[in-house]
């Protein structure tokens, strides 16, 4: 059976833009941008609670600092979506569909130590370049230039907010 004959779902059936990719890239990469999709989603979510709830003598710096990177996380969340359905697919559709594709752990805990957010917020941000990698890899298997070249955006401003996390978490120097 052909790439353009691959089984597809009865919402992309009706909403699926055509694209040059086939069904299979479709399919891979606009599932990929899903789970990807999610994540952000966790992440941003998890980002304003550390936001919301933090404490302690550095408060004012992390506080802002966290403000600043969620907005910058959300702001991935339209051209992700946007991306899926470009390619002919769909993508998330509510918070119980978001927590049917995240992979980042969510955090209800009722106090949070601020060295523990900015660690945990560390650890997610690694885990959210490590997902947007293998979309990345799924793109370069289906010669779609345009979703890579958008990961690799989101890798290095993902890559920054770790690094943030991870000096301003730091208790010893070196």
């Amino acid at each position: 059976m052909s790439d353009q004959h691959t089984l597809v779902s009865p919402a992309a059936r009706k909403l699926g833009t055509p694209s040059d990719l086939g069904a299979d890239a479709t399919r891979d990469i606009s599932g990929g941008l899903k789970a990807l999709l999610a994540d952000v989603f966790a992440l941003y979510l998890k980002t304003k609670n550390f936001h919301w709830h933090m404490s302690g003598p550095n408060f004012r710096d992390y506080h802002l600092m966290l403000d600043e990177q969620g907005e910058q996380i959300f702001a991935m969340t339209d051209a992700i979506a946007e991306r899926a359905r470009k390619l002919g697919g769909t993508t998330i559709r509510s918070i119980s569909d978001i927590a049917g594709h995240q992979r980042l752990l969510d955090n209800n805990a009722d106090y949070v130590e601020p060295q523990d957010m900015l660690a945990e917020l560390h650890g997610d941000n690694k885990q959210l370049v490590a997902e947007m990698r293998r979309v990345h890899e799924l793109c370069d298997e289906y010669r779609d230039i345009a979703t890579a070249s958008l990961i690799e955006v989101w890798i290095d401003e993902t890559e920054r907010r770790a690094w943030f996390l991870y000096e301003s978490g730091r208790t010893t120097r070196l």
